[in-house]
């Protein structure tokens, strides 16, 4: 029969390797390549772990360690997927843009936990004030913008304005969040009916702009053609303008030399102007210089005569040969 020291000896000796077993499965712990750890020294953070590996500690209580993804994760906002299958909340998702108009948008935010310790103890519901955050930020760009810009070419930028707005609000939250990326996945109007009047709207302005390209293709033709017509009639001006002023040139230099000639001998220069002034005025006319005081009619047949003499020049000429 065991005596009750023995007993006690015995159970201490349990109690013992309890306590140690426990301290020593306590004072160590994993991290994966897929996740990071905060350590907790009575429930202070000290540090956080992002190594993968094995790590040691101080035993529980005295430090604890908390583990956190290190992956991107993905909030789907305005619809789920579960199973294969896409279920929407047209409530969450149902805005007004800024020129007042019902869209329907929904999107993904990629994002990450990059302070773990802010995202444990910060907040008390961190994904959900991501979820509020993103909506706000979602509805207020949204709400800055024209339709057509949410549902045609404008929804990059949308997209970019939505990430650096909730990125602006996740730093002020200090949550321990990055966003990493927002992707659009449907802009489009809450039903058929709506949807087919945007449409022959859009339609509508599609073919006014090809009518204004059209339009102004047309006008740059014309307008091109006009600048090609002023040039060529410009060089043809500037070419008379040249040419008038290099016969004026002549002229006055042919004026110069008939008066430095006048000069010298004024009668003879006057007879020879008077000469060539006829010839001009009356080409092909036969002139005769008579020296006499013209008090009678004189008829000079010279070229009758020279006629005549030339045909018996012509008839000899033919018998000889």
């Amino acid at each position: 029969m065991l005596s009750l020291k023995r007993i006690y000896s015995l159970v201490g000796l349990i109690f013992l390797i309890i306590v140690l077993s426990f301290v020593v499965f306590t004072t160590w712990y994993t991290v994966d390549e897929s996740e990071q750890a905060v350590i907790l020294t009575f429930g202070k953070v000290e540090e956080g772990i992002t190594e993968p590996g094995l790590h040691f500690k101080m035993p529980w209580p005295i430090q604890n360690v908390e583990k956190l993804s290190k992956e991107t994760f993905s909030l789907q906002f305005g619809y789920e997927e579960k199973d294969g299958e896409i279920v929407e909340f047209d409530n969450e998702t149902k805005m007004i843009t800024g020129d007042e108009n019902i869209v329907l948008a929904d999107l993904v935010v990629q994002w990450k936990i990059t302070t773990p310790s802010k995202y444990l103890y910060n907040a008390d519901n961190p994904e959900e004030i991501l979820r509020d955050a993103t909506s706000a930020s979602l509805r207020s760009i949204i709400g800055s913008s024209k339709i057509d810009d949410a549902l045609t070419s404008g929804k990059a930028e949308i997209e970019a304005s939505v990430r650096e707005l909730l990125a602006t609000l996740m730093d002020k939250y200090d949550i321990g969040i990055t966003i990493m990326a927002v992707k659009l996945q449907d802009v489009e109007l809450p039903n058929e009916e709506v949807r087919k009047a945007f449409t022959n709207v859009t339609d509508a302005r599609e073919t006014m702009n090809t009518k204004i390209n059209e339009a102004k293709k047309y006008q740059n033709q014309k307008i091109n053609e006009a600048e090609g017509e002023k040039t060529a009639l410009i060089s043809r001006a500037e070419g008379d303008q040249s040419a008038r002023i290099e016969i004026a040139r002549g002229d006055v230099a042919v004026f110069n030399k008939l008066y430095d000639e006048y000069k010298n001998n004024p009668e003879v220069t006057r007879q020879r102007l008077v000469l060539e002034t006829l010839e001009e005025v009356l080409p092909g006319t036969e002139i005769y210089i008579m020296n006499d005081d013209g008090d009678t009619l004189k008829y000079f047949p010279i070229r009758p005569l020279e006629k005549e003499e030339a045909k018996p020049q012509a008839e000899g000429s033919g018998n000889n040969e």
